[in-house]
């Protein structure tokens, strides 16, 4: 047992050991066990909210909502010009960008950018609360838990590990489609007179997948050059952007073809 813990020690040594000293002091960066307990304490949620909500009745957050959306909408939209505008004033590569880890001011202003991308992972947590008041426990599915609980981890390493190179296109299209996702959601949030204007709903997962498959064929072309950017994570970034293909491919085709089939 006591060696079992040693090696705990150890392994957590060496990843706090390992990370970019830029960004250790920010919030929640430096150890892995505040995000890991955030996403266990979330997975907590997921397997009880349903079941303290079940005798009660759904909470009206109709305006939280509103104002919710309106906010990631802003957030998202503020993410996506830092990580273009970055980007674009260092000359980044679309083919092989390797993280510039100095402290002068374009590397440090996209950290701090993949840090608020990171917290807005957490933030996102509270799409599934939201659910879970409204008891609308059929969005509670395996696409929606997995995505919001392993995008935590996954940028909890790249802001301690890679904040910047590469991982701006991932960040760049993923608060693209944010924006676009929660526009989406905050006019739903508007009311059942809406649904006349939501008829893209659709298209947004076309949307989504479309990101993915650009990570993909971005991040595998730099697995067969010459690129100084860790091979381990290009590798574990296209082995993810795959899985969630596929699962967001299994949604469309069950919330969109399946359902065209029987009318």
């Amino acid at each position: 047992m006591t060696s079992a813990w040693e090696t705990i020690l150890s392994v957590h040594q060496h990843i706090v050991d390992h990370g970019d000293k830029r960004t250790d002091p920010w919030p929640l960066v430096y150890s892995p066990i505040p995000v890991t307990l955030i996403v266990l304490m979330y997975l907590g949620l997921v397997w009880a909210g349903p079941r303290l909500m079940r005798h009660r009745e759904p909470v009206d957050l109709r305006v939280v909502l509103i104002f919710y959306n309106l906010a990631m909408v802003g957030m998202s939209a503020y993410m996506f010009h830092e990580f273009l505008a970055t980007s674009w004033l260092s000359n980044y590569s679309l083919l092989c960008q390797p993280v510039d880890y100095s402290n002068r001011p374009l590397p440090m202003r996209m950290a701090r950018v993949c840090w608020w991308f990171f917290f807005s992972k957490v933030i996102e947590l509270s799409d599934t609360v939201f659910f879970i008041l409204r008891k609308k426990n059929s969005q509670l599915t395996f696409l929606h838990v997995f995505h919001h609980a392993t995008m935590i981890l996954n940028w909890w390493s790249a802001i301690k590990y890679t904040p910047g190179g590469q991982s701006f296109f991932i960040g760049l299209l993923n608060t693209f489609v944010h924006t676009v996702m929660y526009s989406y959601y905050g006019l739903a949030a508007l009311g059942p007179h809406m649904q006349k204007y939501l008829w893209w709903k659709s298209y947004l997962t076309c949307l989504q997948l479309l990101q993915f498959l650009l990570i993909i064929t971005h991040t595998t072309y730099n697995l067969f050059t010459e690129c100084d950017f860790p091979l381990a994570t290009n590798i574990l970034v296209v082995l993810y952007a795959i899985i969630l293909v596929i699962l967001f491919g299994n949604f469309y085709r069950q919330s969109y073809l399946d359902k065209k089939k029987r009318k």
